[in-house]
């Protein structure tokens, strides 16, 4: 990198940064050393990004500048050094709350930026599948690795309510509805063999119905900004992508990056029929879902402009180090491309 080469180690997560007049970013982290990036979110400010390792501390880092002129600075979140590996990082839709829910369970929810604790609770789930806000930034959803899913008031902390499952279900990952009027929440469920993705009324907490869309275990969920579509990501490289309003298909992409599970998975925050996936191997993607293009024109494309890349060292619990590179890559000439 310090030679104006982008890196070529694997892409381990992912995030899309909102910026003005549509000049968006990606966020992308590489590891470097021992440890490996576990979890990333991005404020919807578009500044404020925090990252976690499996060397258990998150690292905060702030963008400033604009275009060619982005920059990176490192900062410590004192209140989350040393809290072991986290499993899931979420910023609330209006950027006033903060969340982590970590590989052992342990939930804890801030106000941000100041970081006052709302809720620290070591024993919300057995361990962390997934967490998401409500679009009004009322609730948070967290699914475990044991199957369940808890609802919690953002404002106190409270517990809301558990979801309801059979006992042959494991509830998954979960997102919330993002159009303002349908106040659903989505989550994928596993009940024995059969995958589904199952949509839970958010007035009563009960399950309304499901339908299966993805036919096969989901690794990633995501919902479109607007609220008009919903897409899921496998365990073995293929990505569909669902109308909210009809929950039926309209794009499949299979075996994009065959056997390869997909890690993040986002919509471009301006353009709905865009979607990013990226992958728990070297390369990642752009994929439009409106229309077919090929794969290695979009490996053409995806040469973009490495705006700023910064070497984040982590001091783990055990003495080492982990060196964590974390690249912000310019996507605005990208997207013009393919309008």
């Amino acid at each position: 990198m310090e030679d104006g080469r982008p890196h070529q180690g694997s892409v381990t997560c992912a995030s899309w940064i909102r910026r003005p007049e549509n000049a968006h970013l990606v966020v992308a982290t590489y590891v470097l050393e021992e440890g490996d990036p576990v979890a990333i979110a991005v404020h919807p400010n578009g500044d404020d990004i925090v990252c976690s390792t499996t060397a258990g501390d998150c690292k905060f880092l702030m963008l400033y500048g604009r275009e060619e002129n982005v920059k990176l600075l490192a900062q410590e979140l004192l209140p989350l050094q040393g809290v072991g590996p986290q499993k899931c990082l979420a910023f609330s839709a209006d950027g006033s709350r903060f969340a982590t829910g970590g590989v052992d369970g342990h939930l804890r929810i801030f106000e941000w930026p100041r970081l006052h604790v709302i809720l620290d609770e070591p024993r919300a789930h057995k361990s962390f599948r997934d967490m998401d806000f409500s679009l009004d930034s009322e609730f948070l959803a967290s699914t475990s690795t044991d199957g369940s899913a808890r609802i919690w008031k953002t404002d106190d902390g409270v517990p809301l309510t558990t979801l309801t499952r059979n006992s042959d279900e494991k509830i998954e990952l979960c997102r919330f509805s993002k159009d303002g009027t349908k106040p659903f929440l989505f989550c994928t469920v596993q009940k024995g063999d059969k995958a589904l993705t199952a949509v839970w009324d958010m007035s009563t907490w009960k399950k309304i119905g499901h339908k299966r869309l993805l036919r096969k275990p989901a690794s990633i969920m995501s919902v479109s900004l607007d609220g008009k579509y919903l897409a899921l990501g496998s365990k073995d490289g293929d990505i569909c992508v669902a109308e909210v309003k009809k929950m039926e298909i309209c794009h499949w992409s299979r075996r994009l990056h065959p056997g390869v599970c997909i890690a993040s998975l986002e919509f471009c925050p301006s353009e709905s029929r865009f979607g990013g996936g990226f992958f728990t191997e070297p390369k990642s993607s752009i994929l439009p879902f409106s229309q077919p293009i090929p794969t290695d024109h979009w490996q053409k494309l995806c040469k973009s402009v490495f705006l700023e890349s910064a070497v984040v060292t982590m001091s783990s619990s055990n003495g080492g180090i982990t060196s964590v590179v974390i690249i912000v890559v310019v996507l605005q000439a990208l997207l013009s491309t393919v309008h």
